[in-house]
């Protein structure tokens, strides 16, 4: 008879992990054992983290803004610098309010901070089919107004009936610049798709697209709200700014995450 988890030897698990390079083995070791319904699985679970595999994609799920999003192999996972974007959205966002979720991913944004705002009315986008199926279970589990998980680029699959109605739109765009992908560590080059890490040349080819035909879609005095890197945030602030929105660089250093906030000036 196969042994349980609960009967199996952490420090097996432990040495496995840490021979692979894991840095936090000890803590891992005890997640995958109490993921694992019995010791087959958990040696499966064991030797795909072992092999680079992302410790989240294996559990299924990971931690953001003290909930479980559940998380898919092939679905880009939601970091805790990400946090700043919810904080920021939810002293923006009220009963009622259309909200964007564009690059969506997992869906953690939108889960967030529909579990934190009550009555929002979401709409997450993702033009990878993967992570719209993905958004879509997180969604239905934290959203307790209207929502929507659409597949496409960026505003194209949206109902126009949406356009001047939007008050809030909230993005971690791709923003590592091409030449510097393959530095990334190969948990995300090899597991996450390319698509939610390639930014183009300066990093800032999704963001800034999602800024210039924000305009189109927001209600007067809507917001634009953006996770960049602390040397791209000026520069997507100005284009912003060029652009005829009102915008500032905010920064959280217990996160090591910055974001831009640019809005719509509201008729006087």
């Amino acid at each position: 008879m196969p042994l349980l988890p609960q009967d199996s030897n952490v420090a097996d698990v432990v040495e496995r992990l840490r021979a692979a390079g894991c840095a936090f083995a000890e803590d891992e070791a005890r997640l995958l054992i109490a993921a694992a319904t019995d010791a087959g699985e958990l040696a499966g679970m064991v030797r795909r983290r072992a092999t680079g595999e992302p410790l989240e994609q294996v559990l299924g799920w990971a931690e953001f803004c003290g909930l479980r999003i559940l998380v898919e192999p092939g679905v880009f996972v939601p970091r805790r610098r990400s946090e700043l974007l919810v904080r920021e959205s939810a002293a923006i966002a009220a009963s009622g309010m259309v909200v964007l979720d564009l690059c969506c991913g997992s869906g953690a944004l939108g889960a967030a901070l529909a579990s934190t705002v009550r009555g929002i009315e979401l709409h997450a986008v993702d033009v990878d089919p993967t992570a719209v199926r993905c958004a879509h279970r997180n969604l239905a589990r934290f959203c307790v107004a209207g929502f929507g998980v659409y597949e496409g680029d960026l505003f194209d699959p949206l109902s126009p009936a949406l356009r001047g109605r939007v008050g809030l739109v909230v993005a971690n765009t791709p923003y590592v610049p091409s030449a510097e992908v393959g530095f990334l560590p190969a948990e995300a080059r090899l597991y996450e798709p390319l698509i939610a890490l390639d930014g183009g040349a300066h990093g800032l080819d999704v963001a800034r697209r999602i800024v210039a035909e924000a305009t189109d879609w927001l209600a007067p005095g809507g917001l634009v709200i953006i996770e960049a890197s602390e040397r791209q945030a000026g520069r997507l602030a100005d284009f912003a700014a060029d652009r005829g929105l009102t915008s500032r660089v905010v920064h959280a250093s217990e996160l090591d995450a910055t974001a831009v906030i640019a809005a719509v000036v509201a008729a006087s």
